[in-house]
């Protein structure tokens, strides 16, 4: 069964990034998103591993997955899954909760797969409106979709405390990556540079982020890559930019956390064509390099 995937964007939708795909034997490396995934199973099964438990969602189910929580993704069945997903961002679906009122600043939801059968089809009718370019009918019925969802499936935003063990080592071991991207040290340089020892970093480290410092550095990397591909600079300048070795390294990693690569990630955030009333229309196949 082939594989395809389109992502793309409406200005109808500000600050909501949109993926149609099926997967067979594509498997999404741990990765973690600054906003929110949100979307709907249309065939087949989807199984992820969320914060140490294996979670499958199946058709007709909706996946909710929290900002900064590491995650994977990959087919719970042979024929792999089909699905919408709808990525807002933190100020776009907290600005939906203000507006509800809901008694909460940032949104958090504590189960990942849900069964909803009227919010999983408004998820598949503002997408399918976002893909069509209507721009009336997808900012109304996204609008719908997040407020349905909200209301029915979250909470106040949990906060994860850092270990007891070290919390201002792994704070300051995160701000080391994110400075040395590039050029990360060891991780003996690293706990050394936190006043920390090997082992008792890696450990808080994995407590506190879900994920050891190489895992880490290379979520960074990707997200970083968004952005520099966004303002469009060239893939291979931006696999530089952000430490991969080369533009394939870069490819191989940025598919595995984003669904598509970085070519067609660019193409559909910057230089696709739009309509008169500004929507877009790729068609971004999986497989573009």
């Amino acid at each position: 069964m082939t594989e395809d995937a389109r992502f793309w964007r409406n200005p109808a939708v500000p600050g909501v990034d949109l993926l149609k795909a099926r997967y067979v034997t594509h498997r999404f490396s741990r990765h973690a998103h600054d906003g929110y995934a949100v979307g709907v199973i249309l065939e087949g099964v989807e199984e992820f591993l969320y914060r140490g438990s294996l979670l499958r969602a199946a058709a007709g189910q909706v996946v909710l997955v929290n900002p900064d929580h590491e995650h994977t993704g990959q087919a719970g069945v042979p024929d792999g899954w089909a699905y919408r997903m709808l990525y807002p961002s933190i100020e776009a679906l907290s600005g939906v909760a203000a507006e509800l009122r809901l008694p909460y600043g940032v949104p958090y939801f504590p189960e990942q797969v849900v069964d909803d059968p009227a919010g999983a089809e408004l998820l598949r009718r503002a997408h399918l409106a976002a893909e069509r370019g209507d721009a009336l009918a997808a900012s109304t019925l996204v609008r719908a979709a997040f407020a349905r969802l909200l209301s029915e499936h979250a909470k106040p935003r949990q906060t994860t405390p850092l270990p007891a063990e070290g919390p201002q080592a792994v704070r300051q071991a995160l701000d080391v990556l994110r400075e040395r991207m590039v050029d990360p040290p060891t991780l003996e340089d690293l706990a050394r540079t936190v006043r920390s020892s090997p082992f008792p970093l890696l450990r808080a480290f994995k407590e506190a982020t879900g994920l050891p410092p190489h895992a880490y550095l290379t979520g960074l990397r990707v997200r970083h890559a968004r952005r520099l591909l966004e303002s469009g600079m060239p893939p291979a300048d931006v696999a530089l930019m952000v430490g991969f070795t080369d533009q394939a390294h870069l490819g191989r990693h940025f598919k595995r956390a984003v669904g598509v690569p970085p070519a067609a990630y660019q193409r559909a955030a910057g230089t696709y064509k739009t309509d008169d009333s500004g929507a877009s229309y790729p068609h971004l196949h999986g497989t573009d390099s």
